[in-house]
């Protein structure tokens, strides 16, 4: 028996495995509009066994992008228009869920294949950034520090796009607090100066993602599961560890919060050891603490390494980055190498894994039953 094939269920939800793919930036959107690309982006992946598909960084309001060419979820043409691909991944039997964010004083910079780097000029389509505190991101224009009526504006943002989110029919919204956007920023004492009620003490630096997450899950179906991604560390001796995060996520998981999406760093310049789960201790000490489901993120390729992350208790789930950009139908091929089978159109699986039906001359059991034949 296979853990990472197992269903979970949060809430009113199951999951049908532990494979999920993590959001990705794709820089590919005009005026915030998701367009063929992220259909076909997206679509590929829904065809691909995954348990969960979880869309970019998706911004909550225009100067919420990280780049001019990030999606959003701040108007009712870009509902409909992600409403578009989630049909199609809901056609294909395949969940969506949807990472809403804002990217304070890391947005509004050049995506990362065009030929300059850094802040985007305004003359240039950017704009002036927002932080908690006005210290400037590494190599990035300087911020302005968000005032009290600003940041109490935040929330309210978060919860608009919750309520687009639902009507596009998404099943699963997650909250960006890593990486070093805002919700990260007002956690880390590196990028939080403030010395009012969001500054200063961990509780306070918490006051604005606690305040995000009751605003969302004010909106949000009861019976849909809400996410929150978290950066569990700094790697800085004068930033976030990882026993405050588990405390912050200990706290989320009373404002209804249903599992913690960890990862790491980004807030700053840091030196990181990184290599093939690298990520994977820091998911497992914050389900310690906070007693929520976690998922392992980070550098997990290997069909192999993600069952031993979830049979090892380390994580209830894996998410997918590279290894989904390099191989979208991963799943698939993990649930073979695992000796899972996985079903067709004629005959179901009980794995929660399944080939389409376009797709059924593909399997390698099929290709094994056509040598035999001769």
């Amino acid at each position: 028996m296979s853990r990472l094939f197992e269903p979970v269920t949060l809430r009113g939800l199951t999951f049908p495995n532990r494979a999920w793919v993590a959001p990705m930036c794709q820089y590919s959107a005009t005026g915030g509009m998701p367009d063929d690309w992220h259909l076909v982006h997206y679509g590929s992946l829904a065809t691909g066994g995954f348990g969960l598909v979880v869309t970019e960084a998706t911004a909550v309001v225009p100067e919420g992008r990280i780049s001019p060419q990030d999606t959003g979820l701040w108007n009712d043409d870009q509902l409909a228009a992600w409403a578009r691909v989630v049909a199609f991944a809901h056609d294909r039997g395949t969940l969506m869920g949807i990472q809403l964010a804002h990217a304070g004083r890391k947005a509004s910079e050049f995506r990362p294949w065009a030929p300059e780097s850094g802040s985007v000029p305004v003359s240039d389509g950017g704009w002036a950034t927002v932080a908690p505190s006005a210290v400037a991101h590494d190599g990035l224009a300087a911020p302005r520090a968000l005032e009290a009526d600003e940041v109490a504006a935040v929330p309210e943002a978060f919860a608009a796009a919750a309520v687009r989110a639902d009507r596009a029919g998404f099943d699963v919204v997650e909250v960006h607090a890593a990486h070093g956007y805002p919700l990260h920023q007002f956690l880390s004492p590196i990028a939080n100066r403030r010395d009012d009620e969001y500054g200063g003490t961990l509780e306070n630096r918490a006051r604005l993602l606690i305040e995000v997450v009751d605003a969302v899950r004010a909106v949000w179906p009861a019976e849909k599961p809400l996410f929150v991604r978290v950066s569990a560390t700094d790697w800085r001796e004068d930033g976030l560890t990882v026993e405050d995060v588990a405390l912050v996520a200990e706290e989320l998981s009373r404002h209804g919060v249903d599992l913690v999406d960890v990862s790491t760093g980004g807030v700053a310049p840091a030196t990181i050891p990184t290599g093939p789960g690298y990520q994977v201790p820091f998911a497992r000490r914050i389900r310690e603490v906070s007693g929520l489901p976690v998922s392992a993120v980070g550098l997990i390729s290997e069909p192999l390494h993600a069952e031993e992350v979830v049979a090892g208790g380390a994580a209830d789930v894996v998410m997918l980055g590279r290894a989904a950009l390099r191989d979208p139908r991963w799943a698939l091929r993990a649930a073979h190498e695992l000796g899972v089978v996985a079903g067709t159109s004629r005959v179901p699986a009980e794995s929660g894994v399944s080939w389409q039906p376009q797709y059924e001359r593909a399997p390698w059991r099929s290709e094994m039953a056509m040598a035999q034949r001769g």
